[in-house]
């Protein structure tokens, strides 16, 4: 009887915890709010209304899932490689991002401001230090103080977001809180997915969007689809206001049309999304480089050939935007699981 009452006594503290944890980790809960300014200036200048400007995309990763890496949300068994492997790849993440110091724009996702994964470096402030003459804006969406996952190792505390920096001042910044999210208590452990988008005013009266994203993945696609109609409408509200849009980022979708023949590499059919046609609206133009993969399965640690990977870091452009050139980095996943992306484009 003793040891049953024993037993039972470790049964109920265990419990116990639990339910406190829970309980902390909901009053804990982060929870922006549905549109929140970053920044506001009102004197800027204004950018002419038939320019040309030069971007780039990159999912970062958090600097810890270079090519060595698999990730326990993909199948496999690790969270982040040892400190010296998250400093390597920051190291080439900002030899990769430096020839880009003369472009106009750079969207970044999975930047770490805070977080036991990527051993506490501020990357958001390490690659700001890269880019003084740069504007930065920093957008939240992943703001948990303890993730339990993966139990051998969880991921602890996390503060990690969108990173937009661009060569001209904005007026104003704002971040927008997509919809949905899982249900409790998983939410309180996932991301709080959000766009950053910068505005700039233009000769002709008008403004030029440049629209940072990151939308859900390892959903059943329900929290995607609230997204992206979500997402319809916030632009096809600014294009009839005659303003110019430029998204770019991770979709975690597959754009329409895209043909999967990526030379070297299997397409990635796991959890394949395609993005509707004419989304947001007829006109819109998809930009991405059909030849080489943004994206690889992190299952296992990168094999050139036998991976599987996919498109799904790319540009969307209103109407009143054309495309001039669009290219993807092969880098061989050496620093990220993801390619950055280079489009240059001409306002009409």
């Amino acid at each position: 009887m003793k040891v049953i009452r024993i037993l039972l006594y470790v049964i109920l503290g265990m419990a116990g915890a639990f339910i406190l944890f829970l309980a902390f980790a909901t009053l804990d809960d982060y929870r922006p709010e549905p549109e929140e300014t970053v920044l506001v200036n009102n004197r800027v200048p204004v950018l002419p209304d038939s320019a040309r400007f030069s971007l780039l995309i990159w999912n970062i990763g958090y600097g810890g899932l270079d090519a060595s890496m698999d990730f326990f949300y993909d199948g496999g068994r690790q969270m982040r490689p040892p400190r010296e492997g998250v400093q390597r790849n920051m190291e080439g993440i900002l030899e990769t991002l430096a020839p880009f110091r003369d472009d106009d724009f750079i969207l970044l996702q999975e930047v770490d401001r805070k977080a036991k994964r990527s051993y506490r470096i501020n990357q958001v402030e390490l690659i700001g230090e890269q880019f003084p003459r740069f504007n930065a804006a920093f957008g939240m969406n992943y703001n948990v103080s303890f993730v339990p996952i993966p139990l051998k190792s969880p991921m602890g505390n996390v503060e990690s977001g969108l990173l937009t920096l661009s060569r001209h001042a904005p007026a104003r910044v704002t971040r927008y809180s997509f919809p949905g999210n899982y249900a409790w208590p998983v939410r309180l452990f996932m991301l709080d997915r959000c766009f950053l988008v910068n505005r700039y005013p233009l000769e002709g009266g008008k403004e030029l969007l440049v629209v940072n994203t990151h939308n859900s993945a390892y959903d059943d696609g329900s929290l995607r689809a609230g997204q992206m109609d979500f997402l319809r409408e916030f632009l096809v509200t600014e294009y009839q206001n005659g303003n110019y849009v430029i998204v770019g980022g991770d979709w975690n979708q597959t754009p329409y049309g895209f043909e999967p023949v990526l030379p070297d590499h299997p397409f990635d059919t796991v959890d394949l999304t395609f993005i509707e046609k004419d989304f947001p609206a007829s006109g819109w133009t998809w930009a991405y480089d059909p030849g080489i993969p943004t994206n690889r399965r992190v299952m296992q640690p990168y094999r050139r050939g036998t991976t599987p990977a996919t498109v799904i870091d790319c540009y969307l452009l209103s109407p009143n935007i054309r495309p001039e050139q669009v290219e993807t980095l092969d880098l061989d996943f050496q620093w990220s699981d993801h390619h950055p992306v280079m489009l240059r484009v001409v306002l009409r």
